[in-house]
């Protein structure tokens, strides 16, 4: 009998020493691998990889840019339902375990001892969790002790929903999807609250291998794991066998979502892009959750995009058809998915869309084509009863009578499906530009930087460095005011000969009709565009006190021209640079900095930046920064003032005749719109390179580029009364829909008076004929005899 209690001992010696060797074991690997785990306190302070997104000033999403796509949650943002899925999926006993199963465990490493293999069945959520956020996906026997060390840490810092809250936004779900919200947004186009049973159940079965059960990729794997999925949940009481039943044989509705761009903007969007990233660098700015709020008006972008879309298509259909974009050789056994193939590096350009011509019946009139991507239709006749062929830039050939005298079989062509009827359409050659900005604080409301930014990524508005013709004509005028002059001055519009040192060669310039006019009162003279008036008051002048004044008003003189050329808009700007500039007559004289983004904000929320630009105010202009309006209010915290570097009686004057511009000069073209609190002026170069249109009311200021990358020619009669002047008029139309009229406020300082319009002097009433000009109070005209000179309406020094 004394062999069994000996035996007993011996057992429990056996048993306390393997004990104490485990716990030496255990105390010498946590030793060993702790000091290699990151601190758990990390966790509660992390910040999960989100995109940076770009929106309108109303919220609506431009653009969205990073790797990662996340829509964090909080844990009461996440349905039971899909808690309850990943828990029968993933982890059945996460509420009981402390973040390590031994149960789980127990059966890997039973599966190990019986078929020498790693299986499943110990990991847990905690486990992953842990994994995903500090450890590689290395399979070694290192990295999983590192794991549950980890993840007994992780439950002891963080209770049950925060481990869970972290897991959901954190796990890779495929498709770029990080966590429960992007995978719903990425693969259904739905928020979480918006999923059904079987669309839970899907995603839920993704964590195990995101690649292998995809539903987008391998939809039928994707299938036999969501109803494993389904399983585990009837089996834990989750749902109900009617609702197993419906989920189960549910069809698969999983299809890519793309980020829901609301409005197209991507020239701003690459602009912000570029300013994230130089402030905060890259992988911040593409992580780190940042929210712009632009200064995009989305319905003025809108406009802005369709307006010059329009208008760089019209001169195209001008200029004739350059014929289709390819030609390939069908045989006539292909079939939609050959058709697709061939038509598969022909993106969708501006709206227009790639087709491939299969077939031509001139019995008929009509075509039969396939559309990438919408399949086959029929284009009749008068679809493309445009399309003279191109010759050259100033010819173009016969209309076509037929079908075949425009397309062949085989020809990949462009097709507008916008239309009422589709019609044949191209991807125009020329570009061009738009950019809309409110004159009060310089805040940006729409750009465009060319015809299809997937066509050609450079941004006109802001890069491009053209002449702008007539259109910089008012900034010399408005010199002239700041001299003395007034609308009523007599300038001479006669010819001159001239040696240009900017030009390195004798100079005859001439103005667009190719007449001379004679003396020429100032405002007629920028009404109707006088190049030989323009030309004399520069020299009258001076060339460099006039830079002075341009250096004033914001301009950048360093690459302006020293000669008389500048007068007629020699000096290269940017779209962007002249609006700004015609902000200065918009509102009154202050300069105001154009400005794309109004606010930046953290992924939780904190701005970190907010726009205070300074802001044209007439009435409280002697108020120059931000401290003196403070003291002015009793400390309301007002925006600043803008500089103002015109007088508003000279602004004014200048607006009141480009008001004539549209009216009855070179503008006309707008008048259309049936508003009289317009003002504008029209721009071509002297060689037909550039057209522009820049016109603006108190409330917007829009420029209109229009012209080659290449600096081709523009063609004949493509003034910018032509070509740029109707895209502005358009985008106008749509941005000044439901606005009301709102005509500037003449300032003090301003009088009417009689003058006689033959030469700008000073006029009783019923002294022959007459008219009414405004002038600066203390700038009047003399009352001076018919042929007298002197004065400020007759300056006989401005005729020569």
């Amino acid at each position: 009998m004394r062999l069994f209690p000996r035996l007993l001992l011996w057992l429990f010696a056996s048993l306390l020493s393997l004990g104490l060797v485990g716990l030496i074991a255990a105390a010498v690997a946590y030793a060993i691998l702790s000091p290699g785990l990151p601190s758990v306190d990390t966790l509660r302070d992390v910040r999960l990889q989100v995109p940076l997104r770009v929106v309108t000033r109303e919220g609506a999403l431009i653009a969205e840019y990073g790797e990662q796509r996340r829509i964090p949650l909080e844990a009461d943002a996440l349905p039971p339902q899909l808690v309850q899925a990943f828990l029968a999926a993933e982890d059945d006993r996460f509420f009981d375990h402390p973040g390590v199963d031994y149960q789980g465990i127990a059966r890997a490493v039973r599966h190990l001892l019986l078929t020498g293999e790693k299986g499943p069945g110990g990991s847990t959520i905690t486990m992953q969790l842990a994994r995903n956020f500090f450890l590689t996906r290395d399979q070694t026997f290192h990295r999983k002790a590192q794991e549950i060390l980890l993840a007994l840490q992780i439950e002891r810092a963080l209770s049950k929903q925060e481990i869970l809250e972290l897991y959901l936004n954190k796990i890779y779900l495929g498709q770029r999807a990080y966590g429960v919200g992007a995978a719903a947004q990425i693969y259904y186009g739905k928020g979480v609250d918006e999923l059904d049973l079987a669309q839970i159940a899907m995603i839920a079965g993704l964590p195990k291998a995101p690649s292998a059960y995809n539903p987008i990729a391998n939809p039928r794997r994707a299938e036999i794991r969501r109803a494993y999925v389904l399983d585990r949940m009837l089996a834990e009481g989750y749902i109900t066998a009617e609702q197993y039943a419906e989920a189960v044989d549910a069809p698969l509705t999983a299809q890519v979502h793309a980020s829901s761009v609301e409005v197209s903007a991507p020239y701003v969007a690459e602009m912000v892009r570029q300013t994230m990233v130089a402030q905060y660098g890259e992988d911040e700015a593409y992580s780190g959750g940042y929210v712009v709020r632009t200064t995009i008006d989305g319905r003025m972008q809108r406009a802005a995009d369709q307006a010059l879309r329009d208008g760089l298509r019209a001169y195209d259909h001008r200029r004739g058809y350059r014929g289709p974009e390819a030609q390939v050789a069908l045989t006539g056994d292909e079939v939609s998915e050959d058709w697709e193939e061939l038509l598969a590096d022909y993106p969708r350009f501006g709206g227009l869309e790639a087709a491939l011509v299969l077939a031509v019946d001139d019995d008929a009139q009509r075509a039969r084509v396939w559309v990438r991507r919408h399949g086959e239709m029929e284009l009749p006749f008068e679809a493309m009863a445009w399309a003279r062929p191109y010759l050259r830039r100033t010819a173009r050939g016969p209309a076509p009578e037929k079908v075949s005298d425009v397309l062949s079989v085989g020809d990949i062509i462009r097709v507008d499906r916008a239309a009422e009827v589709p019609q044949l359409a191209a991807v125009p050659a020329v570009e061009g530009a738009l950019v809309a900005m409110d004159p009060e604080n310089g805040a940006l409301l729409a750009l465009s930087g060319g015809f299809d930014y997937f066509r050609s990524s450079f941004n006109r508005a802001v890069q491009s460095r053209r002449q702008p013709g007539s259109a910089f004509k008012p900034f010399i005028y408005s010199a002239a005011l700041a001299k003395g002059y007034s609308p009523a001055s007599m300038l001479s519009d006669t010819p001159i000969v001239m040696h240009d040192e900017s030009l390195e060669t004798s100079w005859r310039p001439s103005n667009y009709s190719g007449r001379v006019y004679g003396p020429t009162r100032l405002r007629e003279a920028l009404v109707h565009s006088r190049n030989l008036a323009s030309i004399r008051l520069l020299r009258n002048l001076g060339i460099e006190d006039t830079l002075e004044y341009l250096d004033a008003l914001g301009f950048d003189t360093r690459r302006m021209p020293r000669g008389l050329s500048l007068a007629l808009g020699s000096a290269e700007m940017t779209p962007l640079d002249l609006t700004a500039g015609y902000a200065l007559f918009a509102n009154g004289g202050f300069r105001v900095m154009p400005h794309f983004i109004d606010r930046v904000e953290s992924a939780e929320g904190e701005v970190l930046f907010q726009a205070r630009p300074p802001v044209a105010c007439v009435e409280c202009s002697h108020l120059q920064v931000q401290t003196d309006l403070q003291e002015e209010t009793g400390g309301v915290n007002l925006r600043p003032v803008a500089e103002s570097v015109m007088p508003a009686t000279d602004a004014f004057l200048i607006t009141n005749i480009l008001q004539d511009v549209i009216q009855r000069g070179t503008g006309r073209a707008a008048a259309r719109l049936g508003r009289s609190d317009l003002a504008g002026k029209t721009g071509t170069t002297n060689d037909g390179r550039d057209a522009w249109f820049v016109g603006y009311n108190s409330r917007i200021v829009a420029g209109v580029w229009v012209g080659f990358d290449n600096n081709d020619q523009l063609g004949p009669r493509e003034t910018g009364g032509f070509t740029a002047l109707p895209i502005w008029a358009d985008f106008m139309e749509q941005a000044l829909n439901g606005v009301p009229e709102a005509p500037p406020r003449q300032p003090e300082g301003l009088v009417t008076v009689r003058i006689d319009p033959e030469d700008g002097r000073r006029v009783r009433a019923g002294e022959g004929r007459s008219m009414f000009e405004l002038f600066r109070e203390d700038n009047l005209p003399d009352v001076t005899p018919r042929g007298g000179g002197g004065g400020a309406g007759s300056r006989e020094q401005d005729i020569f």
